[in-house]
């Protein structure tokens, strides 16, 4: 554990040159973060300054522990959404109860991450497939978009699905509030002009100035536009989230959701920034422990559930950070913020912040993934349709688990069924190609020639034989089967007992079962188990083309008598 506290690289060998980017970095993304903290609050269900709360202790600590120099650590919209779905089946959006849940939900998620990255978990997050993680993130965005309708519309939605959030919308037509539609409208415009000038002007800063400005002097509020009111000033106070054993027993579910969701969410991004710098490296499992004491360190000072953000992180890059300093002045910004300047909020109006989310989230909707699996791999497409439409149709934590159970299906149907080709000679070569894959191939006459492409052991040694058997039974002239092994890389003992009933079939039947190409591993199995005696040491060779000269030959295999006794690895 200490070596994953000890002084980041970055401090310890920091190049002044750096500071340039670093400063303006941090001020940008530090200027970006005081309304998307507010906003993201808003969507957690929680009052808008708990997220610049979560904009400040998080960060710093992800900054010295994190091995990402341009990750920006924060509130964010996903998880806003998943503290929202979880917290708010126990409580009321808003209350005191609910923010203590909400506190209590960023301390589990913390913990669990620090788990999982002190026992090199990391890696579990693999078993969810590109197409699942698409597919929820994208309904994810559609869940997020709508829940923002209401302060965009100015009326008034209860909790539910996505459905029942588009009837409500159109039931209550009459009674939308044409003066925040207005708001909500030209915000939304005004943000997707400036990203699309693909300039450094923050546009929800820019969007924010001016709905305070605008509300202030025409008195929006008294038109039915909702506005913030008064935000505390001041830093966080330091106190434990009340934790009881009932409580983290009914969090538990939207905190695993949590822990996996933003874990894989910062590291994607994380990921994709480092590979265009080549001077640190990432480590999954240091990136989990960061993680986790940001969230477990920014519930002692109130903040809710925090990751790392895609478009944070991208101007963080774009504006020249160099090391964890960026996000460490930006987090200085933040404390600044919460300090002296939170009174100014008091006229910003509620719909502006949604905007800000609304456009966000858009972004996230992987349509052109959809389209690219629709046209290059129909099977991934359906999963990523399925896991999309059951998160829309189901909730969030149940699209979650969706997809975890399609992603964990994919993986066992790949071990049972793994990839078996029927081989054949390639003209005039003495190489050996897939008859689906290769025309003109010359069969080998009285031979089977097969490859297995994967480990064979207890999941998918049944699948072996009953391949087998269904391509030879009926071939009464066949006498021999080559196996090329050179992709089986183990062997385990039912796939040990597996090839002894086999063999005794085939030894019945007068048909040798030749190999070829065996791994040092599998030999080391097999000569423990006695099978070189039951197959015929005669019977292994290094190349197909070997066996194949043996079989046409009819003689011994002069070679290979030493076999077993070769060391290979």
């Amino acid at each position: 554990m200490a070596k994953y506290l000890q002084i980041p690289e970055w401090i310890r060998n920091y190049d002044k040159k750096d500071w340039s980017g670093d400063l303006f970095a941090g001020l940008t993304v530090g200027v970006m973060l005081i309304p998307q903290g507010m906003a993201y609050a808003m969507l957690a269900g929680m009052p808008p300054i708990y997220g610049l709360y979560a904009a400040t202790i998080p960060i710093i600590i992800y900054a010295l522990l994190g091995t990402s120099r341009q990750l920006s650590v924060g509130p964010v919209a996903m998880v806003a959404l998943l503290v929202s779905s979880g917290v708010g089946l126990l409580a009321e959006s808003g209350t005191e109860t609910y923010i203590a849940l909400a506190l209590f939900l960023a301390f589990m998620v913390g913990v669990i991450q620090l788990t999982m990255g002190v026992f090199r978990l990391g890696f579990i997050v693999n078993f969810l497939s590109q197409p699942v993680i698409s597919g929820f993130i994208s309904a994810a965005a559609i869940i997020i978009f709508f829940s923002q309708m209401k302060n965009v519309l100015g009326i008034e939605i209860p909790r539910g699905k996505v459905h029942e959030t588009i009837y409500n919308i159109i039931a209550q037509f009459n009674a939308f509030n044409i003066p925040t539609i207005l708001v909500g409208v030209v915000s939304m415009s005004i943000l997707v002009f400036i990203k699309k000038m693909k300039n450094r002007i923050p546009g929800p800063v820019v969007i924010v100035l001016l709905g305070i400005i605008i509300t202030y002097l025409f008195r929006l509020n008294q038109y039915g536009v909702k506005i913030i009111r008064d935000v505390p000033s001041g830093l966080p106070s330091f106190g434990i989230p009340d934790m009881e054993w009932n409580t983290m027993l009914m969090l538990l579910p939207t905190a695993l959701t949590i822990s996996f969701i933003s874990f894989m969410q910062s590291f994607a991004v994380a990921k994709a920034i480092q590979k265009k710098h080549k001077y640190y490296e990432l480590d999954n499992n240091r990136e989990l422990i960061a993680l986790g004491l940001s969230n477990i360190g920014g519930s002692f000072f109130q903040a809710f559930p925090v990751s790392g953000g895609f478009s944070r992180t991208a101007v963080n890059d774009q504006s020249g950070a160099r090391s964890g300093l960026a996000s460490i002045i930006s987090a200085s910004l933040i404390i600044m913020t919460l300090l002296f300047f939170t009174k100014y909020f008091y006229f910003l109006p509620k719909a502006v912040l949604s905007s800000i989310i609304m456009v966000a989230v858009v972004g996230l909707i992987e349509f052109k993934e959809a389209r690219h699996l629709f046209k290059t791999d129909r099977k991934d497409f359906t999963l990523f349709m399925i896991t999309a439409l059951g998160t829309l149709a189901l909730g969030i934590e149940e699209g979650v688990l969706l997809g975890a159970l399609i992603s964990l299906a994919m993986v066992i149907y790949q071990a049972a069924y793994p990839h078996i080709a029927i081989l054949a000679r390639v003209k005039n070569s003495p190489v050996y190609k897939n008859i689906n894959r290769f025309d003109d191939l010359l069969p080998i006459k009285d031979t089977f020639i097969f490859r297995f492409d994967a480990r064979l052991y207890f999941a998918n040694c049944n699948y072996f034989r009953d391949f087998l058997i269904e391509n030879t039974n009926g071939n009464k002239a066949l006498k021999n089967i080559i196996l090329d092994a050179t992709a089986i890389n183990g062997l385990d003992s039912t796939a040990v007992h597996m090839l002894c009933e086999l063999l005794d079939d085939l030894g019945k039947r007068k048909i040798r079962f030749i190999w070829v190409g065996v791994k040092g591993p599998v030999r080391d199995v097999m000569q423990k188990n006695g099978m070189f005696e039951k197959i015929g040491k005669e019977h292994f060779f290094n190349s197909i083309e070997e066996a194949v000269d043996f079989v046409e030959s009819g003689k011994e295999n002069k070679h290979t008598k030493d076999y077993t006794l070769q060391s290979f690895k």
